[in-house]
């Protein structure tokens, strides 16, 4: 089996809560949203991303040999169990938002409506993939923000959570702003550009700085972007211009990069390389970023790694996926901090003039209101959708970002399921 688009991913309570609802014949139509409660530390707004991959898993969900075999084996399930899950498959329908959207807490980004033990499988997984890449693409905003004009480029496979982790970061960074990465595996997968340079251990390698860049320049003659700070930065730069053919640019990794990169600039200048860039990297974050660009520090692009892929300022949302809707009548959690609102919604967002955020509106579905719907059909009756291609989505991602606010943002509950929720809690 393929562990990672197995249904055994999953939370072994999916698998006993499909067991007895399996026994109780519980197949009546549910509705479940995927949310975010509260904005963490230091954001003002989150990106919808991971849709793409929450589709190929919604896509492609069945209970093969392998997996069946263990549910039988593992003495936790009555051997009919096996048979009915060896019968599903997805027959709902999915609403989301479209991927590089941006949004707000108690919106829903997905709504899954479908059989409800359909429905409840879903949950551990495409959390896991949506959450995940959500918060990668809103730091990397964050970042895109920090450096207009400058390149930006994912270098965080290393530091991140595993394999899996950080080929979705490398496309949730994409898909937010970024212009590449550092990891091979997401330009044949995702179509991403993937960029370069070289490591400390190549200069190491050689006998002296300056026969390891002339072996590199030599190799890529074309697309030479040279590390200068493995021994003194300033001494680096000016044996980089030493070296014959067309120089890419240089790389700083440490020390004071407003300082050494004005140093370098005019190292470069002097030596006739006016084309060639200014890369930096380590251990930068939006903030250092942000302050290099303020400075007027001439650094061209931004190479981030463990603080992207790794979102270390914040590494997780509160994501929730929750039933609001069985057989027909609408549902609500009312646990003290953890309230939902019930039944089936729609986001509208209102625009000022001249195309900024207004507001948000969160509404029962089917309530005519002024404004965009931001939760279109991704899925009918088990059958998945078009939808835009990495490159479109980007697009659409940097769209909202010249239009969404700094700071708070209103987001407001319609009367009508201000007023649904009030009769659900005098019924239940």
């Amino acid at each position: 089996m393929d562990p990672l688009s197995s249904p055994l991913l999953t939370d072994l309570y999916q698998l006993t809560m499909l067991q007895a609802y399996f026994e109780r014949e519980m197949t009546d139509t549910a509705v479940f949203e995927l949310f975010v409660r509260k904005l963490p530390p230091g954001r003002d707004f989150l990106v919808a991303a991971g849709l793409e991959q929450a589709l190929d898993f919604v896509t492609e969900l069945r209970f093969g040999d392998e997996e069946l075999d263990w549910i039988e084996r593992s003495g936790l399930f009555r051997r009919e169990f096996a048979a009915r899950l060896g019968q599903l498959r997805f027959t709902g329908d999915i609403h989301a938002m479209p991927e590089g959207t941006v949004f707000y807490p108690d919106e829903p980004l997905l709504r899954v409506t479908a059989p409800l033990p359909e429905a409840q499988l879903l949950e551990t997984r495409v959390l896991n993939l949506v959450h995940f890449q959500t918060v990668i693409a809103s730091k990397a905003a964050r970042l895109r923000r920090a450096a207009p004009g400058k390149g930006l480029i994912d270098f965080g496979l290393r530091r991140a959570h595993g394999g899996e982790a950080g080929l979705l970061a490398a496309r949730a960074a994409y898909l937010a702003g970024f212009d590449g990465t550092a990891t091979a595996l997401a330009a044949p997968l995702f179509g991403i550009p993937v960029f370069g340079t070289m490591a400390h251990s190549f200069v190491q390698a050689h006998d002296s700085e300056a026969e390891a860049f002339a072996h590199f320049a030599a190799a890529f003659p074309n697309n030479a972007v040279l590390l200068i700070d493995t021994y003194d930065t300033v001494e680096g730069a000016r044996r980089a211009v030493g070296v014959s053919g067309k120089l890419k640019g240089v790389r700083l990794d440490s020390g004071d990069l407003d300082a050494l990169s004005r140093q370098v600039r005019k190292i470069l200048d002097d030596a006739g390389r006016t084309d060639a860039i200014i890369f930096a990297s380590g251990n930068l974050d939006e903030a250092r970023v942000a302050a290099l660009v303020a400075a007027g520090a001439p650094i061209d692009s931004f190479g981030i790694g463990t603080g992207l892929t790794t979102s270390a300022d914040a590494p997780y949302l509160d994501a929730v996926y929750k039933l609001e809707e069985y057989a027909g009548q609408p549902r609500r959690k009312r646990s003290t901090g953890k309230a939902t609102w019930p039944g089936r919604k729609q986001v509208y967002r209102e625009y000022e003039d001249d195309g900024r955020f207004r507001r948000d509106l969160v509404s029962v579905d089917g309530e005519a209101h002024a404004g965009e719907p931001l939760l279109r059909l991704a899925m009918q009756q088990g059958r998945r959708l078009p939808q835009p291609d990495l490159a479109s989505s980007r697009a659409h991602c940097l769209a909202q970002l010249r239009c969404a606010p700094e700071g708070p943002y209103p987001v407001e509950i319609s009367a009508a399921l201000r007023a649904l929720a009030a009769q659900v809690d005098r019924v239940t």
